[in-house]
This record gives structure tokens, sequence and C-alpha cells, in this order.
């Protein structure tokens, strides 16, 4: 069950383990008035979190802090969450490999570049629902 089912605004998972970069992404989520989920600083807690509640989309760092983001990132394409990878590490291209679907920035993101990619991915999911 999507959490748009619960509350009218969409709901954004943040996975993010660099301080300064998560709380810019929260505040980027807030001020396009979506609701955040996060942000985590690993995926253990992400997964916490998505078993509680599926989110309606994600922006994922690749690498956090216990290791690679892929199963998360896998759960969350299996239930049809969109993802945004956002990662200094990866390409855009590396990720479409692994994730055809998936939108994906490298880190530094200028800020209209996120918002577009952000509100892409809430289109998404609107329209799957």
């Amino acid at each position: 069950m999507s959490a748009t089912q619960h509350d009218e605004r969409p709901v954004v998972l943040v996975v993010e383990d660099e301080f300064i970069i998560a709380l810019d992404l929260s505040e980027t989520v807030k001020d396009l008035g979506y609701a955040l989920d996060g942000p985590y600083a690993d995926k253990e807690h992400a997964f916490i979190a998505v078993d509680q509640r599926l989110p309606d989309c994600a922006i994922l760092d690749v690498y956090t802090g216990d290791g690679e983001v892929f199963p998360l990132a896998d759960a969350l394409t299996d239930a049809g969450v969109p993802i945004i990878f956002h990662s200094g590490h990866v390409t855009p291209d590396q990720v479409h490999q692994r994730y055809p679907d998936a939108l994906a920035c490298t880190k530094p993101c200028p800020p209209d570049l996120l918002i577009g990619l952000l509100n892409e991915a809430v289109d998404r999911a609107r329209s799957e629902h």
C-alpha cells in the first residue's frame, strides 16, 4: 500500500549518510511540499521504515555507512517505487545498466536538476496508482 493512500502528500524516502547532503535533500523534499521519510544514514534503518510504510519514491545514495544500497533499491524497484540515485561514486550510465527505469544524478547535483528529477519520480508514482 503506497503512502499517498494515507496522506495526500507524496512520501519521499531519503537515504544519505553525509549529514550536510542529507539535510539539503530533506529541505528540498519539504520545500516542494512532499512528506519526508528520513533521512536515513544506512539501508538497515531505511529497510525498517519501508517495511512500515512504502514511500512513493526514493532518493538513494549508492554507498552508505553499511555498504551498497542496491539490496534496498532492488526491494523498492520490485515494489514499483521510482528511485533517484544520487551518488558521487557511480555515474548515471552505470546506474542505468543495473536499473534502466531509475533516475540518476551525480553529486554535487544542481538543485534545479534534482528538483526536476524529484518531480518526475513523484509523477511516475502518481501515474502508477
